[in-house]
């Protein structure tokens, strides 16, 4: 799945608060989406999991605040929230 998301190591900013956020760790996962309207029936699809810590200055690699977000192929969520730094 390619969707422009940074890679372990990589810095982004968040476009909301101008914080800066490094990737540690990526991994596949499955998203779930709407029920099937016909069936009812649960669905899930394939997901990129991305791991981010808040760099501050002073703090070791790790430790503070970290936040984890799933993408999918259905949504544009890192390009309307993060900018690239490196």
């Amino acid at each position: 799945m390619k969707k422009g998301l940074p890679e372990v190591g990589q810095q982004v900013r968040n476009k909301k608060y101008g914080t800066v956020w490094r990737v540690m760790e990526k991994k596949e996962v499955w998203a779930n989406i709407e029920p099937d309207p016909k069936t009812g029936e649960p669905r899930m699809v394939p997901a990129i999991y991305r791991l981010y810590w808040r760099v501050k200055e002073g703090e070791r690699p790790g430790v503070g605040k970290m936040m984890g977000y799933k993408y999918t192929l259905y949504d544009n969520t890192f390009a309307l929230n993060w900018d690239m730094v490196n």
